[in-house]
């Protein structure tokens, strides 16, 4: 590379490394804490409550969607009374359970066989999710705000590697261009 062409990529690499990460400062920390937290959801009851058993582990489902609604209707947190209350079922067959996910976070287990509820807790991971790729704050705050962010975030990975190598580069350099040292004898 020309010599004034890299002091210009130098000096490029530092501003958009510096002013860049004070530009995506929030987000990226917003990103960083709700991944760790998304890493450990399975391990973690208080991000995701951790799946029951069923009583026939791997049988073949015997109950209605009726028998899950009256289940999930059952426990008064998840304040179920309609199937609008109801954002999402979960089966999950080779555990033996149904998840109830109702509209406010709240999870019911409910058992393939018996239609005994197994597990009732609140839900936080997808509430996390939403924060962790930014469509809790707002529809556009995704493409808006995020994912610009992510991309600076490259940017500044491309440029941390840069000035990283620069100084190796600049050292190899000058290893060939010095004179060859004769021998001691």
């Amino acid at each position: 590379m020309a010599k004034p062409i890299r002091v210009l990529v130098n000096i490029w690499s530092r501003r958009l490394h510096r002013w860049g990460a004070v530009a995506v400062m929030v987000p990226l920390l917003l990103v960083i804490v709700t991944g760790l937290l998304l890493m450990v959801k399975k391990q973690v009851a208080w991000v995701q409550p951790p799946m029951a058993a069923g009583a026939t582990i791997g049988a073949k489902p015997s109950i209605s969607f009726d028998q899950i609604f009256e289940a999930a209707r059952s426990q008064p947190q998840a304040q179920i009374d309609s199937w609008d209350d109801i954002d999402r079922l979960d089966a999950r067959p080779a555990a033996g359970v149904v998840k109830v996910h109702a509209r406010n976070h709240w999870e019911v287990q409910v058992c393939t066989a018996t239609a005994r509820v197994l597990s009732s807790a609140y839900r936080r991971s997808d509430l996390i999710e939403s924060l962790h790729d930014g469509s809790w704050f707002h529809p556009g705050a995704k493409l808006w705000v995020f994912l610009p962010s992510g991309v600076v975030l490259l940017g500044l990975w491309i440029s941390g590697m840069y000035l990283w190598v620069l100084p190796h580069w600049a050292r190899a350099r000058k290893a060939r261009a010095a004179p060859p040292t004769a021998p001691p004898h």
